[in-house]
This record gives C-alpha cells, sequence and structure tokens, in this order.
C-alpha cells in the first residue's frame, strides 16, 4: 500500500492533518461502507498510532465516526434535524440546535428575472431577483438543497455577503433591517431526481422533503424559497391534545 502523504515540515500538527484528510474523505463518500481501523491508518499515512487516535478522538467529539473500546471506528449515522410546524424558522437554526455544524456550499448568488416567481411575490414578471442556491450541510452529511429568490429592490445588499456560514435571515436584517414574522409553508414527499440524490449523497430508497416557502414582512411576500430536504435527515413537530388539536409553535 502507498502511503498517504502528510506535510511534516507544516506548522499544523500531523493528527490535525490526517483529521482534515479523513474528514474530506468521508465527505467524498469513500468510506460509506467501512471505516479504516487504527493500524490500518497508521500503515496507510506512516504515523505513530498516538497520531491516529488525536486524529480520531477529534473526529469522535466532531460527531463524525462513532468508536467504543476495543471496536473500530465507524461513520456516525446522519443526526436528524427537528424543526417546528408553524413557526418561521430558519435551517440554519435548526441545525446548530442539533448541536450539528451548518455549512453550506454556495451554488449560485446572483441577480436575475423570473417571471413564475415574481408573480407568486405579486411583482411585474420582468423583476430583478436576487437568486440564492446553497448546497446545506449538517455536519458531513448533505442535508438540503435550498433556492431562495428576494426582490433585488431590497435585497441586492445580501450580494455581499458569505453564505458558507450564516443565515439569510440574519444577513438580511444586518445588510437590509429586514425581518420577515409570517409566511405560508407547503410541504410535498418527493422522490429526488437523480441529480438531485448525487448533490444530497442519497440513495434511490431515500425520500425527500419539498418545502415551499412564501415570506412575508407585514403583509408584503418578500421571500420564495424551495427547498429539499433529505427524509431521513429532517421531521417536521407539532404539539396536539385531545381538547385543543394541533398547537403549532
Amino acid at each position: 500500500m502507498a502511503v498517504r502523504a502528510l506535510d511534516r515540515t507544516s506548522s499544523q500538527p500531523l493528527w490535525h492533518q490526517l483529521r482534515q484528510q479523513l474528514q474530506a474523505r468521508l465527505e467524498a463518500g469513500e468510506f460509506a461502507d467501512r471505516f479504516p481501523g487504527e493500524l490500518a491508518l497508521v500503515e496507510e499515512y506512516g504515523v505513530s498510532r498516538h497520531t491516529v487516535r488525536q486524529a480520531l478522538r477529534q473526529l469522535r467529539e466532531d460527531g463524525v465516526i462513532m468508536a467504543t473500546r476495543g471496536r473500530q471506528p465507524r461513520v456516525a449515522p446522519p443526526a436528524e434535524i427537528q424543526q417546528p410546524l408553524g413557526a418561521l424558522y430558519s435551517l440554519f437554526a435548526a441545525v446548530e440546535a442539533a448541536g450539528l455544524t451548518q455549512h453550506s456550499v454556495v451554488r449560485m448568488l446572483d441577480t436575475r428575472a423570473d417571471a413564475i416567481v415574481s408573480e407568486r411575490l405579486g411583482l411585474e414578471a420582468s423583476t430583478p431577483l436576487v437568486y440564492l442556491e446553497r448546497l446545506r450541510l449538517a455536519g458531513a452529511e448533505p442535508l438540503a438543497l435550498d433556492r431562495i429568490w428576494l426582490p433585488a429592490t431590497v435585497a441586492a445588499p445580501v450580494l455581499e455577503a458569505d453564505f458558507t456560514h450564516t443565515s439569510l435571515y440574519g444577513e438580511l436584517s444586518r445588510r437590509t433591517g429586514i425581518r420577515l414574522d409570517n409566511g405560508r409553508e407547503e410541504v410535498h414527499a418527493v422522490v429526488p431526481t437523480t441529480a438531485e440524490r448525487a448533490l444530497l449523497r442519497c440513495g434511490p430508497d431515500t425520500a425527500a422533503l419539498s418545502i415551499n416557502r412564501l415570506g412575508r414582512m407585514g403583509e408584503r411576500p418578500l421571500e420564495w424559497r424551495h427547498t429539499l430536504v433529505r427524509g431521513d435527515r429532517f421531521s417536521l413537530t407539532a404539539d396536539f391534545s385531545a381538547k385543543t388539536g394541533y398547537r403549532l409553535r
């Protein structure tokens, strides 16, 4: 087996470099079937067992792998993200509340026209819209594909934002003073397309939830959002009783 190279002249400790490499390989789906044991990693990277154990300890603390004494490490199952029904809730907040790091890959952030979305927002068909498309990750695993449209007349300042680790609503509030306070959501169970499954790294037997949201500030529609979220990682919750029925939060 060829030894994988770590930079021994770097200021970063070897265990930290090893953790980063293993994280990258996990995110690429390399260890979907089996995670290598300590001795295999010692041989593969040409490092001490102590270095391997430090790297694995950090991956365990990050919730990426699971390991118990005397057993080989294994990839941790993705945690389920819960979002309360009846709340204008941020997916960013839901992921953070689950104790996971939220990270986004920004696929598109630009200004464009979309006649169908403009109609949903009560605007002229040619109205410029800020468009944001992100692949949302919770921990090391993809969670959702998010597509958002906002009127450029009010949302243009968010074009300067870095959405790799921040919420849209937070940036919108900081940069424009706009705070969405109500809206409407429709949720459907769907089968992702082949391209969507590839992005979300889910198998053909995994369903998804398609969530359409019209967000408003007062009576004014300001956001149209379509989110495709993995059904095996996400749930919607509500409280109910025999007297009052469902109590939405």
